[in-house]
């Protein structure tokens, strides 16, 4: 069973009605972009976190700067976040929608680990490759991990693929013993 979290609750809650207007892209594109936007400015974001204003100036700066902008489902989903004091939680609905966008259209995504920045080729390579292994469409994102002395780790679905030479060595090593 999921867990009833209030990213699990808003992302559905989302989801549900992006579905019924048809605008579940549009809305993935506009989260995205206010993601970006509030990443970007940190503290603009926390003005919409802060207990120390109230609601009502935070809707009216909510509805200033996106009102026109973004879907009026959109606003409507970040003025729902700030009158019930969810802002913080912002992120990660944004992540438990695009879950659920994934999951429809059979997507898995992952992280490949790597000691450089993976080519756009080799990237498609290692999902072309876990996605034969798993047998589901696969997305990954490339993220620098300099403890890696080489080779990738990739994680996906709560699974791991170590193909690092730090593995091999353990190998190696476990093989060696064993003699």
């Amino acid at each position: 069973m999921a867990e009833l979290t209030v990213e699990n609750t808003y992302g559905k809650a989302l989801f549900e009605a992006a579905t019924e207007r048809n605008k579940v892209d549009i809305i993935l594109t506009e989260l995205k972009e206010l993601s970006a936007i509030f990443e970007k400015n940190p503290n603009f974001f926390e003005l919409f976190r802060t207990p120390i204003i109230s609601a009502a100036e935070k809707r009216e700066v909510a509805e200033q700067a996106f009102g026109g902008r973004v879907s009026p489902e959109t606003l409507n989903f970040l003025l729902v976040l700030i009158d019930k004091k969810r802002m913080s939680s912002f992120y990660r609905i944004v992540r438990a929608y695009q879950k659920l966008i994934d999951e429809e259209l059979g997507i898995s995504q992952g992280t490949v680990f790597s000691v450089e920045p993976l080519t756009d080729i080799q990237l498609r390579s290692f999902e072309e490759k876990t996605s034969k292994l798993l047998q589901k469409n696969v997305k990954l994102v490339n993220k620098i991990d300099t403890f890696l002395l080489g080779g990738v780790k990739i994680f996906i679905e709560g699974k791991v693929i170590d193909a690092s030479i730090r593995k091999q060595l353990q190998n190696l090593e476990g093989s060696i013993k064993q003699i």
